[in-house]
């Protein structure tokens, strides 16, 4: 069953703790089927904001719209991994995903069925009919993630999914990350592993200070926030006497090209071409992900 509009929609939303405003007037959507990049600093109200739509918190003023419903209505058609994992300890994996499962509205065989198919997908199999508190930290984790797919959700909410996983793991998490967009899943995914969004998101929002800070297409956010250069690899030797360089630096066996106001990379691309330089490589520079969140951050808004 599918819902009709965005996956999720947060309108006005704020919320007060004993008059500190932890989140102020936020509004994004979530499309279907994407993967969405929820993200902030520590404390910019980015766990109250998930905490509203998983319906634990209740919002002052504002809306919140999940599949279509109102937050809690469609809590089964839901998989959420929180920060702060809860397992029993005690129990074995297999009983705790046919108990979990069976809360979400699965019969017993199905829920059997699908815990024993994840725990194939993300090589846990043998571990079974071991208890949950016998688990490394990847492990759990890797249980963690089995819990919020055992019910087949149409919204998966991760929030940290990749703490204490070793790269191997995190490979297999973004793999099926990746299957679960294909699948028609929508993903909203909460990292401080801003090369891991960077790899994975469609788009995002970044709160700050309880407020949207940046928000849109992923390649439109670094586009705007790109430097004027061009990264340009050749054998010949470039200088500045080129219309419309303000600076040429060599770096990493090519040059970073800073451009004068007003000139780009075609005007550029035309005057190596006029000299008759030979250019192997072309490439506007882009800021990693990382470097925009600070600057953006430290700079107080949408720098």
């Amino acid at each position: 069953m599918s819902s009709v509009g965005p996956a999720l929609e947060v309108r006005s939303l704020t919320k007060r703790y004993d008059g500190v405003t932890a989140v102020n007037d936020l509004s994004f959507e979530v499309h279907e089927g994407e993967i969405f990049g929820l993200l902030g600093p520590n404390g910019s109200g980015k766990t109250t904001t998930i905490r509203t739509i998983m319906d634990i918190f209740r919002p002052d003023s504002g809306e919140v719209s999940v599949l279509g419903e109102p937050p809690g209505r469609s809590r089964a058609r839901i998989g959420y991994m929180p920060e702060e994992r809860g397992l029993y300890d005690n129990l074995k994996v297999m009983e705790v995903l046919v108990y979990l499962a069976r809360l979400k509205g699965l019969s017993g065989s199905v829920a059997r069925r699908r815990s024993g198919d994840l725990l194939e997908r993300f090589d846990l199999a043998d571990r079974a009919t071991d208890k949950v508190n016998s688990l490394s930290g990847g492990l759990r984790q890797k249980l963690q993630f089995v819990v919020c797919l055992v019910h087949d959700p149409d919204l998966l909410i991760l929030d940290e999914p990749f703490n204490a996983l070793d790269p191997i793991n995190v490979a297999l998490f973004g793999e099926i990350i990746r299957e679960l967009q294909s699948a028609g899943k929508t993903v909203i995914l909460s990292s401080h592993q801003l090369n891991l969004v960077e790899a994975l998101c469609d788009r995002i929002v970044l709160i700050n200070h309880g407020e949207a800070v940046l928000y849109g297409p992923l390649t439109e956010i670094k586009r705007r926030h790109s430097p004027d250069a061009v990264r340009v690899v050749t054998p010949d030797h470039l200088d500045e006497e080129l219309p419309g360089v303000g600076r040429v630096e060599e770096r990493n066996g090519g040059y970073v090209v800073t451009l004068e106001d007003g000139a780009g990379p075609q005007d550029l691309l035309r005057g190596l071409v006029g000299r008759g330089v030979s250019v192997e490589a072309f490439e506007v520079v882009s800021l990693p992900l990382e470097e925009i969140f600070v600057s953006v951050v430290r700079g107080g808004g949408d720098g």
